[in-house]
């Protein structure tokens, strides 16, 4: 069974930071957006593992929402 590793990972995070900011210079809030999605769907489908794809989201809204629906606990 595969877990999620909340751990930092990459081996120069600033580096990817700069190349994920690099990657939206000169598009539209829109196109970002887009961009964004495409990122997500292509990292799942690497990832591939269900349990760790919901976990993943998960952690990813939790203080996102007005009503964490990780949690169930308001904000």
């Amino acid at each position: 069974m595969n877990t999620l590793n909340i751990e930092t990972n990459l081996a120069d995070p600033d580096a990817f930071y700069e190349m994920l900011i690099d990657a939206h210079n000169g598009l539209t809030d829109e196109e970002s957006h887009f961009m964004n999605a495409k990122l997500v769907l292509l990292l799942a489908n690497h990832i591939g593992d269900a349990e760790v794809l919901r976990d993943a989201l998960s952690c990813a809204r939790t203080g996102v929402a007005h009503d964490d629906t990780a949690t169930g606990q308001p904000h």
